[in-house]
């Protein structure tokens, strides 16, 4: 399962770090991919009969597996461990003794009911940083309830002003509210790692889903209390940026325009041939054309209706104007700067033979991260962390297998 790009000269900025994986779906495993991507050994447990639901998740399964688990198991090693037996847990409790990092996006109370609380695991690991993925917090009125990432954009206030106008709230095409808290997890993991070099202990990451979602909002709460004026659906476009939007184009395709800035927005003018609507009191200003959003759009698609995408690109791009087509995942694999930029790996992989996926980002200069392998089948690693790091025997695992435990 060797990546086929050439390797990196660094093992990856977290190398050195051991992380503990539990919990399943997106928001927890997705913050283990990210420290994974960048070195960390991340070992991952999951139940040993059915292993994590991202193994069967997706709108297809060729060859009868998952395209997803590749992507969000990778660079982990898979231990089979029944959490809801004791000896699970006592096996657990020995792994993160010896780790820096757990990671769990169980409904809270779940670890307590284990005997696997923070408290209890750092009274022997003082050092050990714990990231709680959940839908609600670790606390407050609503911290028990299940939580997903749907609910968690929605109370967060993504939802209600994702779609159009006259339609339901849409949802983004992606798991956001998930990824977002996992990448909230992932940071305050690193700020806890900071901390610990200082003090020599470790906390507990509370990462809630709506909060994570909610960090992102821009000025929704304040323009609300100081303007009262809540934002609603407004399509492709954000009131008042203009023009900024979706154009059509020749031939049925599209293209994006970021012309708001006064000086861009002259440029525009000039490739429109229009010069003179720089200067025209309706359109002069960061205001005016906020004002005449709609206006302004109809023009524009007039003129970019009147070109196919490729010619208009590069009279756009002759002249400065923030401009760019609608990726879909064929223009990404044929794109020469995701190509120069190696925005998209290959791997080898037992089933499929090679998987195409994603690169680590962000790139660091002196200790970029790598993807190793692609997910890994359940249990691949179970015999060995076990026995290295578990001290348990080859009698041991026979008979833990026996009981269901692995």
């Amino acid at each position: 399962m060797a990546d086929t790009t050439a390797p990196t000269a660094s093992p990856g900025a977290l190398a050195g770090l051991r992380v503990i994986e539990m919990g399943s779906l997106i928001a927890g495993p997705f913050c283990g991919q990210i420290l994974g991507d960048f070195g960390a050994e991340v070992i991952k447990l999951e139940d040993p009969r059915t292993g994590d639901p991202m193994r069967q998740w997706g709108r297809s399964l060729p060859k009868g597996q998952s395209p997803w688990w590749p992507v969000i198991g990778r660079n982990k090693k898979s231990v089979g461990l029944d959490l809801r037996q004791s000896e699970g847990q006592a096996l657990a409790r020995r792994l993160i003794d010896g780790a820096d990092i757990v990671i769990e996006n169980f409904r809270p109370g779940a670890m307590e009911k284990w005997g696997l609380s923070y408290e209890a695991l750092s009274a022997s690991n003082p050092g050990l940083i714990m990231a709680r993925v959940s839908g609600y917090g670790q606390t407050g009125p609503l911290s028990h309830q299940a939580g997903y990432g749907l609910i968690g954009e929605a109370m967060g206030g993504l939802r209600h002003i994702t779609g159009e106008p006259d339609r339901p709230p849409a949802r983004a095409g992606i798991s956001i509210g998930d990824s977002l808290a996992a990448m909230h997890a992932a940071m305050g993991v690193m700020m806890a790692l900071h901390s610990r070099h200082a003090t020599g202990r470790g906390q507990v990451v509370d990462a809630a889903l709506y909060e994570s979602v909610l960090a992102v909002m821009e000025n929704l709460i304040t323009e609300y209390d100081l303007t009262g004026y809540a934002r609603e659906r407004s399509g492709s476009v954000l009131p008042g940026i203009a023009p900024s939007n979706v154009y059509p184009c020749a031939g049925g395709e599209m293209i994006l325009i970021g012309g708001n800035g006064d000086t861009v927005f002259a440029r525009l003018c000039e490739v429109m041939g229009q010069p003179e609507l720089a200067a025209d009191p309706r359109f002069a200003t960061h205001a005016a054309r906020g004002e005449r959003q709609g206006e302004l759009d109809e023009r524009i698609s007039a003129w970019t209706a009147t070109y196919n995408l490729d010619d208009l690109l590069a009279r756009l791009e002759e002249k400065g104007v923030p401009c760019g087509r609608i990726y879909r995942a064929p223009d990404m694999l044929s794109d020469p700067h995701f190509a120069a930029r190696e925005a998209i790996v290959t791997l080898d992989h037992p089933v499929f033979g090679q998987v195409k996926m994603q690169n680590v980002f962000p790139k660091l200069s002196a200790t970029p991260g790598q993807v190793r392998w692609p997910g890994p089948p359940l249990g691949a690693h179970t015999d060995e962390v076990l026995q290295t790091l578990a001290g348990a025997s080859p009698q041991d695992l026979s008979d833990l297998r026996t009981r269901g435990v692995i």
